[in-house]
């Protein structure tokens, strides 16, 4: 026997190639453009629908994703009990990720789900239209397609699915939402948690500064470059300093903090992590991380949050990498257990008792009259209350 680890035993291996290591799935989606209905928040978004099957295809959008024409979408809209997944992608990617057509493929067709997934500001092909972009506590977008998807479809059971930095977007989310929030449960996969842990843990290792912060800054880059002419139109920020940055923080202090009024990364990290809104959650939410994810690093998971709330539940496990967990073969662990628990969430679970819990009492009041609010933010936004 070769000495040679395998894949599954490599966490970096796992990540970097995991595309390579994993057979292809042909999935089909129909995109509309979203126009944001909070001022604050102005500009347009793009959300694709898995749809059945379709022979379009347009040269400006991802392969296999064509426009919904406008009759198309008009005609949008049901009465039906069919279980409905928003879904929330990575870093810089979009409806086109592996990993995330991986996961949804069970779930479309005789699954008897329909899927749609928003895409982050000029992600997957679209386009900017406003200095709004997006970060790690960006859920403007999905709270308006999530109450567009209540009116829409007004008797669906309406579901959350995040990855790495949607995961993070999607526990924000939840968290502001509470008792409030219109989705039945969410899953998390690969969530990196508490940003600024995560990151100093990169930043101290030469792997994780070279390879993975690197990478993800030039991804980055790459973006506000497809960009740039919107860019330099709608925002003041600096895009020669951005052409010069290597990481992924370094992009987070000249886009983030220039964006939003952080005065650095690091403020912006703590603010935009995700750990302290598992306090928050009043819904069914569930969390897969593996214990060996090279980018969301076990550090960041908070543990003692989960503990603390009887409507969220973590899983880990010893192997997965960040959003791989490959299997001999090339199928994905999580692939089966994400779709299986939404099953068993969407068709044997009794629905009508899944109302969100109320704040409990302990939270209300503690000690000496003090309160401790977890969504309290330190960026006050204007129109979430946080």
């Amino acid at each position: 026997m070769s000495d040679e680890p395998s894949t599954l035993q490599r966490p970096h291996a796992n990540h970097v190639d995991g595309d390579k290591a994993t057979r292809p799935f042909c999935s089909l989606y129909k995109r509309r453009i979203f126009q944001a209905e909070h001022e604050l928040y102005a500009g347009t978004f793009a959300v694709d629908f898995a749809v059945d099957a379709h022979d379009e295809q347009d040269e400006t959008l991802p392969h296999r994703t064509a426009y919904y024409s406008d009759e198309e979408f008009e005609s949008l809209g049901s009465s039906d009990t069919k279980p409905m997944l928003v879904v929330l992608h990575g870093l810089s990617g979009g409806s086109h990720e592996v990993y995330l057509r991986h996961t949804i493929a069970p779930l479309l067709g005789e699954g008897g789900w329909d899927v749609c997934v928003v895409n982050s500001r000029g992600c997957a092909m679209s386009k900017i239209t406003t200095g709004v972009l997006y970060n790690a506590r960006a859920t403007w977008d999905v709270r308006q397609v999530v109450k567009w998807m209540k009116k829409t479809y007004p008797n669906r059971p309406l579901f959350g699915l995040g990855f790495s930095l949607g995961a993070n977007m999607l526990t924000n989310y939840c968290g502001e939402e509470g008792s409030g929030c219109l989705l039945k449960a969410a899953v998390v996969c690969s969530n990196p948690w508490n940003l600024e842990v995560s990151n100093k843990f990169l930043q101290s290792t030469y792997i994780g500064k070279e390879l993975y912060l690197r990478y993800m800054g030039s991804t980055m880059k790459q973006l506000i470059e497809n960009h740039k002419k919107e860019i330099t139109e709608y925002t003041d920020l600096d895009v020669k300093a951005i052409e010069n940055v290597t990481y992924l923080h370094e992009f987070d202090r000249e886009i983030q903090c220039a964006t939003w009024g952080y005065p650095t990364e690091d403020a912006y990290y703590r603010d935009a992590s995700s750990s302290d809104a598992i306090l928050a959650i009043r819904i069914p939410f569930f969390a897969y991380h593996a214990t060996d994810d090279p980018i969301a690093v076990k550090e960041a998971i908070p543990y003692l949050e989960f503990r603390q709330n009887p409507n969220t539940m973590l899983v880990t496990t010893s192997l997965g990498g960040h959003l791989c967990w490959f299997e001999a073969g090339g199928t994905r662990w999580h692939a089966r257990a994400v779709p299986n628990l939404l099953n068993f969430m969407a068709f044997k679970t009794d629905l009508d008792t899944l109302d969100p819990s109320k704040e409990p009492e302990a939270a209300k009041s503690a000690a000496g009259g003090c309160t401790y609010t977890p969504m309290r933010r330190k960026l006050f936004m204007t129109g979430h209350g946080i």
